[in-house]
């Protein structure tokens, strides 16, 4: 079979075999963690504009259905496995992922070093990279090219990926709350978890303004998850629901820009959290969760205490056992608060869906 190249930006090469779509992409080279789950990494909207390897060893085994995408295509740039299914195994499959990656328009590769690309990243940190199928062009060549890509240290992403048109979702059985959640990159499973609880959410672009947000009547108000960086947003919206005391939830790039709304900064992590298996402490009662992720970004934030925003007192809720990194915020008066994980994680783990249960909590008290 004709030899593929994923080509790095500081000049590592990998060869392998075409997997998916042939020809070549562009994007940041990140790695996922997680053994199960990889359509709805695939259909992350988070994930776009990166190349995503899969450090699990044998990928596509379940193939792929028409239940488990968490948005309406495909977002990743790009796909690295190490060994392909050659056997779809499982009743609910109504297709190959491979297949499912030619029809999606998804260029990947198949390389045997996906442990060495792994620690790699780890060592180097994230970076640009490029999938070649079928390449014609010397090596040098094809490293210029990879570092004329974008990076994503300042890449506006959020409304590429975000809905254009408001969207309901209707709550499941009676209505108990009314939710305008802002899409920044959200997963269909994440409205469906707040409809299990009684919610009725209203899905709004990203660009929303306050105004539009409060034209819902919302109990409370939901910031998703999403891709780019979180210094680019524009937080005022946000920072209009707070001033409102309207209760607030935020996940992962809605967690960056309640940090940001208290005026806290953020960051650019190394190589970022991705998968299924990330240890994550609430710092309140010493609980472990363990957390499904996929961020690039982190909020600095102090670790010693409460600290003062221009809404009253703040402090971080959540962190990261491995790193240290902050996993959640919250004010005091406990009218808002967000992590930094996927408490929706439809492949699992589910040990943070309580945190569903405590934003309708915090709506139930603000309605009395």
């Amino acid at each position: 079979m004709t030899d593929a190249l994923l080509v790095l930006e500081d000049g590592r090469v990998f060869h392998g075999t075409p997997y998916g779509a042939e020809g070549e992409t562009f994007g940041e080279m990140v790695f996922n963690t997680g053994m199960t789950g990889y359509q709805e990494t695939l259909t992350d909207p988070s994930y776009h504009r990166q190349i995503v390897a899969m450090t699990a060893p044998h990928i596509g085994n379940t193939g792929v259905n028409d239940e488990d995408a968490e948005s309406r295509r495909v977002w990743v740039a790009g796909y690295v496995v190490r060994e392909p299914s050659r056997v779809v195994s499982s009743w609910r499959a109504t297709g190959s992922l491979g297949d499912y990656l030619q029809e999606q328009g998804v260029v990947g590769i198949a390389i045997p070093g996906t442990r060495a690309l792994t620690r790699h990243l780890r060592e180097r940190g994230a970076m640009r990279a490029g999938i070649f199928t079928a390449p014609t062009e010397p090596v040098e060549h094809l490293v210029e090219r990879v570092r004329r890509a974008p990076r994503m240290e300042g890449a506006d992403l959020a409304a590429e990926v975000a809905t254009t048109e408001p969207y309901v979702v209707p709550a499941i059985g009676a209505r108990r709350f009314t939710v305008a959640a802002v899409d920044l990159g959200i997963k269909g499973m994440t409205p469906h978890r707040m409809a299990e609880r009684g919610c009725e959410v209203h899905v709004l672009p990203a660009t929303a303004t306050f105004d539009q947000i409060m034209a819902v009547g919302p109990d409370g108000v939901f910031f998703s998850n999403g891709p780019g960086d979180p210094a680019t947003a524009d937080v005022s919206a946000l920072r209009g629901v707070l001033e409102a005391r309207v209760p607030f939830f935020g996940i992962c790039f809605g967690n960056q820009l309640f940090g940001r709304a208290l005026g806290l900064s953020t960051y650019k992590l190394r190589y970022g959290h991705r998968g299924v298996n990330q240890p994550v402490q609430d710092v309140r009662t010493g609980k472990v969760e363990i957390s499904a992720h996929n961020h690039g970004f982190a909020v600095q934030a102090p670790l010693d205490g409460p600290f003062d925003t221009p809404f009253g007192q703040a402090e971080v809720s959540h962190v990261n056992l491995n790193d240290r990194c902050v996993e959640g915020l919250r004010l005091l008066d406990g009218r808002a608060f967000s992590v930094q994980y996927h408490p929706e994680a439809a492949a699992g783990p589910h040990d943070a869906a309580y945190l569903f249960d405590e934003f309708c909590e915090v709506m139930t008290r603000a309605q009395a």
